[in-house]
């Protein structure tokens, strides 16, 4: 779920670009080239660990110099005060990647986080909790793998992993006069046959329609628990069974209660809150 390392490099220039890293005009007035340092990386709150290995290369990005030592892994849980990571070498080097590190260590940590909350909330359920395309242009890769990390599952990576009928495709071709059937048919035979055909519906009357048109997934889509356990009741012997929409850490147990196999949240990557992670000066050692 990683980027490939030109990918990743790809994305780190960016944000390297962003912040003008080689400009860094508060280093280049104050601190000697040669002034070195040895710093921490220590979580402020606890949490999962989610992107270490980033921070690491934004900074060897910036200097290969940097010795970056790994007192944690990915998905190791945090307590207050943990030290995560070591960096040693030119303290301006260090200084001048701090933010750009931090923000993709805490966003990703965030998500892996929030993440862990929702798979705890439905532990001793048959739910999976899985995420959606709600990233950030640009880091969707980080941002599902962190959600794998926070023991989630990924749903679709882009448009080509899977046929998705949603109300607007059916309310845009309603115009053709064709049933739910036979569009569903239309996409088993015009798509690869590797990429299995959901559906979104708002109804158990819809779910049956569904189900019974050959979806290979059923997603329902912002209906209340009782309906989906009558939806569950109906269908689950002939196609997966998803629920999506409205799925709060407060309901998401009692969703997973009506017996769907996933639970797929937006807010695990469009809403997650930042752990709050700092970079903490250490020793003089030069």
């Amino acid at each position: 779920m990683i980027p490939d390392p030109g990918e990743l490099d790809a994305i780190i220039d960016r944000a390297l670009a962003e912040d003008t890293v080689g400009s860094d005009a508060t280093s280049l007035a104050l601190i000697p080239p040669t002034l070195e340092a040895t710093v921490s990386i220590v979580t402020k709150q606890p949490g999962i660990l989610a992107g270490l290995h980033i921070a690491d290369a934004v900074f060897k990005r910036i200097n290969p110099d940097l010795q970056f030592v790994y007192r944690l892994q990915d998905g190791d849980r945090l307590t207050t005060g943990q030290t995560l990571a070591t960096i040693s070498g030119s303290i301006a080097s260090i200084l001048s990647g701090e933010r750009t590190a931090l923000n993709f260590l805490q966003r990703m940590s965030g998500i892996a986080t929030l993440t862990d909350l929702y798979v705890s909330a439905v532990d001793g359920t048959n739910a999976s909790i899985v995420d959606t395309r709600k990233t950030v242009p640009g880091l969707r890769r980080l941002d599902k793998y962190s959600v794998h990390i926070g023991g989630g599952r990924n749903h679709r990576m882009n448009l080509s992993d899977g046929v998705l009928i949603k109300d607007n495709h059916i309310a845009a071709l309603r115009s053709t006069g064709n049933t739910l059937e036979q569009l569903i048919n239309e996409a088993r035979a015009t798509a690869p046959h590797t990429l299995k055909i959901e559906v979104e519906v708002e109804s158990v009357e819809g779910a049956i329609s569904a189900a019974s048109a050959g979806a290979d997934i059923v997603m329902l889509d912002n209906m209340d628990p009782d309906d989906m356990r009558s939806a569950v009741a109906q269908i689950s012997d002939q196609c997966i069974v998803e629920a999506s929409g409205g799925v709060t850490l407060a309901n998401v147990a009692e969703v997973a209660s009506s017996g769907v196999d996933f639970i797929s949240i937006g807010a695990l990557t469009h809403s997650p809150m930042a752990l709050d992670i700092s970079l903490d000066y250490e020793t003089k050692i030069t």
